[in-house]
Parts: structure tokens; C-alpha cells; sequence
């Protein structure tokens, strides 16, 4: 996921540009240039048949930069990562030290704050590489630090909590992506991954420098542009097949999509038709919460015109949230809902 070109709705109302990292594989991408912030929009756009994928693969992506295409060309010869500020000694480790260490892999879901409830800027891979609190033992971070400063390769500069880091997730400084080399345009050779925030504050491709110092000391690229300082990702859900507007058979249709609760986990997906009671839907696939399940159910509709609506509950209980919210500054709340016709 890239994180860079979300400033969505807010910043400066141009074209929709929202953080991520490719396309979500339910059609080709477009580009359109935002000129008033230099932001590369490479969403998919237009209709295609649904693709119910637990992996994500790296082709398909999403993806929003501020760089598009122009994206660093970084060679791992010559990568590096300094590691500096409110640490016990600076450290610089190479390519060939990150293969090095202990190579650990998790399936973790990467979003994009400017995601709108329902839409398609977020995606699910298998990410592997090192623990990135082992590569920050090394430094030994300090007493007080409170944020990572990351750079990448192409001056870009995303803060992240020090405790989400160093709190046992599986933050990482990945290097594969679902058993593939990451890619250029996916921060080849090394890029951050932190489950359970949105990846303006936790997913910088290209890194070469991590700066630990407080919130105060540095204001990274996004936050200057009115986002959040910390953003994790929020529970939603979303409706994959059938599409909205779609002409149905009327009798027993499927229904089936994705929910995400990080980090709590998805405990159950609920669906309603029109406004009839929520519910149970079939959760097909769940690893941990840092990654989304795919969800299934079969409901029957009469002739005429109806509204399907999916929300899920964590394992704590705790309901998606139904008010509508915009994305800025730290993402979208509401439900999600299609309209489809039974004929």
C-alpha cells in the first residue's frame, strides 16, 4: 500500500486522490495528474466481474503515489537504512543484512485512509521480510521517543507510533510480497508494513531512513495536509457480488464480500435485505486480525427492487460503525449497501 496520494476529498477537492499501493484488480487503472498537490491517481475505474481473492496479488494492488510511474529506481547494492535520533547508537544496515536476519512472513491488510466504505483501496498480501522492533534493537530505542520518522527514497515522510511498533504486532521491513520480490512500484528492495494502520502513517515504500524523536519535534508530509497523526485502520465491510445495480433472477441469490477488524479480528458478519433483521453471513476465510475474511451468504429476494446492507462486529463485540464519516482526517465510517433488481 502506498499512502501518499489520499488527499480524497479534502485536500484541495481535486481529483479523488487517495493513499494505497496499486489497483485492486476489478479493473484497469486510469492516471490522472493532480497538479495542485503533484498526485498521481491510479485507481482502477470502470465495471468488471468481482474477484474474490484472500491474496491480493502484487499485480493487482492498489496503488496511489505522488510519484505514479517516476517512482524511485532504487538498486539493493547500493539501499541502505540509517537509523538514527533518540536511539543508544546510529545504525546502517544494507540489503544483504535484512536476508541476513531471521526472515518471518504474515498475512497482513493494507489500507488506504481516502478509501470510501465500500470501495476498493485496500488489499490483502502475504508479506515477508524481518521484524522491524529487531532491526530497531539494534539502535536501541530510547526513553521519550514517541514517533519513527521514515523517508523514502523519494523524500516522503510518514510518522509512526513507536508503540505500535514495539508493542509485539508483526510490523516488518518487507522485501516479498505473496512469495514475489516486491515490485519497483511497490517499494523494491525494502518497505514498512505495520498492521493495523492505514498506510500513511505506517507503510513507506523505499525507506532508507528511520528518525526516532517525539510528535512534537517533526511534522511528517500528510499531517502537514490536515490527516491525522495517528490512524488506524477502522472496521468495515463491504458487499463484493452481486454489483450494485445488478438485474438478479428473483428466488436464492449468493451474496459474498470482505470485512476487516483490525486488530481486534472479525468475530461475525452480519447482512440485512432492505429493512428486514440482520443476518448471519458464512465467514470462508480467517487467519488473524491483521488480515481481512472473505464472507458468504445465500438470501432470498422477491421480484421487485432491493437494498442489500453488510456490517461486521469484532471479537469484542463492537459494531461497525453505521454513521457516514468522511475520510479526512483519519477515514471513512458508515455501511455499506448496493441496490439490485429481481426480475
Amino acid at each position: 500500500m502506498s499512502r501518499r496520494a489520499f488527499i480524497g476529498a479534502g485536500i484541495a477537492s481535486v481529483v479523488a486522490a487517495s493513499c494505497g499501493d496499486t489497483k485492486s484488480g476489478r479493473a484497469t487503472s486510469s492516471s490522472t495528474t493532480n497538479l495542485a498537490d503533484g498526485v498521481i491517481d491510479l485507481r482502477p475505474s470502470g465495471p468488471s466481474s468481482p474477484a474474490m481473492e484472500y491474496l491480493t496479488p502484487q499485480s493487482d494492488f492498489f496503488l496511489i503515489d505522488t510519484v505514479g510511474a517516476m517512482y524511485p529506481r532504487v538498486d539493493e547494492k547500493e539501499w541502505a537504512l540509517r537509523i538514527h535520533g533518540m536511539v543508544d547508537r546510529e545504525v546502517t544496515i544494507r540489503y544483504a543484512d535484512v536476508l541476513a536476519m531471521p526472515q518471518v512472513e504474515h498475512v497482513v491488510t493494507l489500507a488506504c485512509v481516502s478509501n470510501e466504505v465500500g470501495d476498493e483501496l485496500i488489499g490483502n498480501a502475504r508479506w515477508k521480510g524481518v521484524l522491524l522492533a529487531d532491526v530497531l534493537g539494534q539502535a536501541g530505542i530510547q526513553e521519550g521517543a514517541q514517533q519513527l520518522v521514515s523517508t523514502s527514497a523519494d523524500g516522503w515522510t510518514c510518522g509512526t507510533p513507536v508503540e505500535a511498533v514495539l508493542d509485539g504486532r508483526p510490523a516488518m521491513l518487507a522485501t516479498h510480497m505473496n512469495g514475489e520480490v516486491l515490485t519497483g512500484e511497490h517499494g523494491y528492495p525494502v518497505r514498512m508494513i505495520v498492521p493495523g494502520l492505514f498506510g500513511f502513517v505506517s507503510a513507506t515504500k523505499w525507506v532508507t531512513e528511520i528518525e526516532a524523536t517525539t510528535w512534537d519535534a517533526f511534522s511528517p508530509y500528510w499531517l502537514e495536509r490536515g490527516w491525522a497523526r495517528e490512524a488506524p485502520i477502522i472496521s468495515s465491510s463491504r458487499i463484493d457480488f452481486p454489483r450494485n445495480e445488478q438485474t438478479l433472477s428473483a428466488g436464492e441469490i449468493k451474496v459474498g464480500g470482505f470485512a476487516w477488524a483490525p486488530r481486534n479480528g472479525v468475530g461475525r458478519v452480519e447482512l440485512r435485505v432492505d429493512e428486514g433483521p440482520w443476518s448471519p453471513c458464512e465467514i470462508v476465510e480467517k487467519t488473524t486480525g491483521d488480515a481481512w475474511v472473505q464472507w458468504k451468504a445465500r438470501v432470498n429476494i422477491a421480484t421487485g427492487d432491493h437494498r442489500l446492507t453488510v456490517r461486521c462486529v469484532d471479537q469484542s463485540g463492537v459494531e461497525q460503525v453505521a454513521e457516514q464519516r468522511d475520510v479526512i482526517p483519519a477515514g471513512a465510517t458508515g455501511l455499506h449497501s448496493i441496490g439490485i433488481t429481481a426480475a
